[in-house]
């Protein structure tokens, strides 16, 4: 008979029975556990939010703040830089009458003013764009993509140029050349005759040397109603135009030996009056003419260059039919520049510069954008007259230390008194232990030591080089930097801070009655016996102007008067220096202009002085 199995070997083999069941035990007891988790989880209810109940406040009655002012209160006087100009003043210029030209966007777009960057304003354009502009690249052919001086001719320069608009303008097709990363961003292509090395400064690439370059801008045509009109200009030695991807205008120069005027292509001028006046150095092409739809836009492309060095010159103009213009000593219509926005002075004083008077109109004339400004004219900002600075009184309140207060002027001191005016004419002598600390402080500031100011500066020179393809006398830079001085020549301590400020005026070649205000600077100090009570400090802006000939004519700013000035902390000046007294008899104006303005011997904003024409 089989014995049964013993019950002491438990469930599983070779684990005490005990063990095994303790082990089930709690294993259901944490399944158990589990459950409750994941059910009480799963099961807890999202909380909801209830907004309380509105609460009615009591509304409060403001009242309107009562301010008081003041009614012999007189308002500041402004540095903006707005300047009378009279025609009179520019007799050669004659400026065709302008109308529709703003100061700003016009209604319902905000006024802002659309102008370029006066920071920095070159006749190749601005270092910052506005929206309505054509952004431009500069490629040197002399260098390779990455910078490497390579060598280019003349004729080589020409071919790689006909390649580049066979190609359709594609910039793939000129990649190989170097392509500089700085952008400027053009409102108008005028540029007239000039030295060649100008283009290449612009685009921060002065070590360019100024041949076998080109310029590409690109950006939209636009106006606000149907208009019909084309193009004039002239290029030496490259300017063409192109229009939703086809030649309108090709003004390149006329060269059989290089045959630069290949560059723009086969196209063929239809114009009547073609090459019939001059614009710069040369005579005019007429473009094709183009119909625009009010609002539209449609791409435009620009290409400016020069083949071989020397001058450069790069004018469009536009002819809308319809339009009368005025004639210039040529017989011929004065047409207005191309432009996507109203010149401000500062481009139109680097127009003037060089422009001959009569041979483009700058300020009037279409202004290719999608909208009309409604603001004031450019003439209308230009005639603004500021309010005349109101000049200090000497009267001024005295307070004793017994506590009494009298209005009077400030004489003199004489020993131990102080000798003041009262408003009615009386002298009264006043013991100095009876003023305050702060009336003392005023009496020492109106009587500073002597002085002696000067105007120093320091120069260095610099030829650039054009072309090595034609035989002229490079431009000359003279590169300056300006500063002053000062030394205290009377003996007592003068414990209050000074500030000197110059001003550098350059005067212009073509005329001697206009001038430039080069540089003007401040800085302050305070003298004392250990710097020997004299000072000096130069300026840290560097000056380049630019001295060379064309067409017979010398051109560019030398540096010609100075003017320096010693202020008290107060603002009040205790000493000056001027090389020429219209300077300091007109400083109420000079104050006004901002560095790079031209002015008259009065102090105010004019327009420089033009070249005249040679060529007829």
């Amino acid at each position: 008979m089989k014995r049964r199995a013993s019950k002491s070997k438990g469930v599983v083999k070779g684990a005490p029975s005990g063990f095994v069941v303790s082990l089930l035990i709690h294993a259901a007891a944490f399944m158990l556990a589990g459950l409750l988790v994941v059910f009480n989880v799963v099961q807890k209810e999202e909380k909801k939010f209830v907004p309380p109940k509105p609460v009615d406040r009591p509304k409060m009655k403001l009242k309107k703040p009562k301010v008081k002012v003041k009614k012999s209160a007189k308002p500041k006087s402004t540095q903006r830089i707005v300047t009378k100009v009279r025609r009179a003043s520019m007799p050669d210029i004659q400026l065709p009458e302008m109308s529709g030209i703003g100061d700003g966007i016009g209604d319902g777009i905000g006024g802002f003013e659309i102008m370029p960057d006066m920071n920095e304003v070159t006749i190749f354009g601005a270092g910052q764009t506005i929206g309505n502009d054509f952004e431009g690249t500069f490629y040197d052919f002399k260098r390779t993509r990455n910078g490497r001086p390579i060598t280019m001719s003349d004729s080589q320069f020409v071919d790689e140029m006909i390649k580049f608009t066979s190609r359709g303008w594609k910039p793939s097709a000129i990649a190989k050349f170097y392509r500089s990363p700085k952008k400027l961003y053009a409102t108008s292509f005028m540029l007239p005759p000039l030295r060649s090395s100008v283009a290449p400064a612009a685009f921060d690439e002065a070590d360019t040397v100024g041949y076998a370059w080109m310029v590409h801008y690109k950006g939209q045509l636009v106006y606000p109603e149907d208009i019909k009109f084309r193009f004039w200009g002239h290029g030496d030695d490259v300017l063409a135009v192109r229009v939703k991807g086809e030649t309108v205008l090709n003004a390149c120069w006329e060269d059989n030996n290089r045959g630069t005027r290949l560059i723009g292509g086969n196209w063929v001028s239809s114009a009547t009056k073609n090459r019939q006046f001059y614009m710069g150095n040369n005579l005019a092409w007429g473009g094709d003419w183009i119909e625009l739809k009010a609002g539209v836009p449609v791409d435009m492309e620009v290409i400016v260059g020069e083949v071989p060095g020397g001058t450069f010159c790069s004018m469009l103009t536009v002819e809308v039919e319809g339009e009368e213009y005025e004639n210039n000593k040529q017989n011929r219509s004065i047409f207005p520049m191309f432009k996507t926005t109203e010149p401000n002075h500062d481009l139109i004083d680097a127009i003037f510069e060089h422009l001959v008077p009569g041979e483009a109109a700058i300020t009037n004339g279409p202004v290719f954008r999608d909208y009309r400004s409604s603001g004031r004219t450019f003439a209308e900002k230009e005639t603004e007259v500021l309010p005349e600075p109101q000049e200090e009184s000497p009267m001024r309140v005295w307070n004793s230390t017994d506590g009494k207060s009298l209005e009077a002027e400030y004489i003199s001191t004489m020993g131990d008194k102080i000798v003041l005016r009262s408003p009615t004419g009386k002298q009264l002598k006043i013991p100095v232990s009876k003023f305050t600390p702060e009336d003392l402080r005023y009496i020492d500031l109106e009587n500073p030591p002597d002085y002696t100011v000067s105007f120093v500066r320091s120069s260095s020179q610099k030829l650039i080089e054009t072309t090595p393809y034609l035989n002229e006398t490079p431009p000359r830079i003279l590169v300056y930097n300006f500063g002053a001085k000062v030394k205290q020549t009377s003996a007592r301590d003068y414990n209050h801070e000074l500030t000197m400020e110059y001003y550098a005026v350059g005067q212009q070649y073509l005329d001697g009655n206009k001038y430039k205000l080069l540089d003007r600077q401040s800085q302050s100090f305070a003298l004392t016996r250990e710097n020997g009570r004299a000072f000096k400090f130069m300026g840290d802006r560097t000056v380049q102007l630019t001295d060379y000939d064309l067409d017979s004519q010398r051109r560019g700013i030398r540096v010609a008067e100075s003017l320096v000035l010693l202020r008290d902390e107060r603002g009040k000046i205790v000493a000056h220096s001027a090389s020429a007294k219209w300077l300091f008899e007109h400083l109420d104006n000079l104050d006004r202009l901002a560095v790079g303005n031209f002015l008259d011997k009065e102090c105010k904003r004019v327009y420089p002085t033009g070249p005249k024409a040679t060529r007829y």
